[in-house]
């Protein structure tokens, strides 16, 4: 089984016998340390896909989640970057779905640069994101994602969300926005 370069922050999912990381307390000393968040700018996407390319590799295109993304743009006043030293070490985006009829927002893809893995950034960015749909009256966020690390950040699993493609149901995650707000059905791009 592969070994996790920082034991502290790792778990095994038994289901698939492979290492995950936790998600990071957010203790608001531990924030105040994180790179500078601001949304992201059509000029940032080259930095952006450079750092989404190098976290997931080229097997990203064949996630059914892509099948979304593909084509579209990201709702960059939703969408995040962390900047540090003048480049982008996080980063979050954003896109408008329908969870059957329903209005809603695809949350991903997450990435964050090794060298600032572990200490909170991947969860601002989320927490960031969150509260920006908020803002804006959106009612759910969907994923795809582990549970152990999304649902200290408010997502919880689902089987009335269906992704299109090939996906492992149990990492199909939901967060309501707002109270009595859910959906059902398949996802597809708004």
């Amino acid at each position: 089984m592969p070994e996790c370069a920082a034991t502290r922050n790792c778990d095994v999912d038994p289901a698939r016998r492979c290492p995950y990381l936790r998600a990071p307390s957010m203790s608001l000393a531990a924030a105040t340390d994180l790179p500078p968040l601001a949304a992201e700018r059509p000029e940032d996407a080259p930095a952006v896909e450079r750092l989404i390319l190098r976290a997931f590799g080229p097997g990203r295109f064949a996630k059914a989640a892509e099948r979304l993304r593909e084509g579209r743009a990201p709702l960059l006043d939703l969408s995040f970057v962390a900047w540090q030293g003048g480049g982008v070490v996080g980063c979050v985006r954003l896109w408008s779905v329908k969870v059957g009829q329903a209005p809603a927002i695809l949350l991903g893809p997450i990435a964050v640069d090794p060298d600032y893995r572990s200490h909170g950034l991947g969860a601002a960015l989320v927490t960031r994101a969150c509260e920006a749909c908020v803002r804006d009256g959106h009612a759910l966020i969907v994923l795809v994602g582990d549970p152990p690390y999304f649902g200290p950040l408010g997502f919880s699993t689902t089987a009335k969300v269906i992704m299109p493609g090939p996906v492992d149901q149990r990492r199909v995650m939901a967060r309501a926005l707002r109270p009595g707000a859910e959906a059902a059905g398949l996802v597809t791009p708004a």
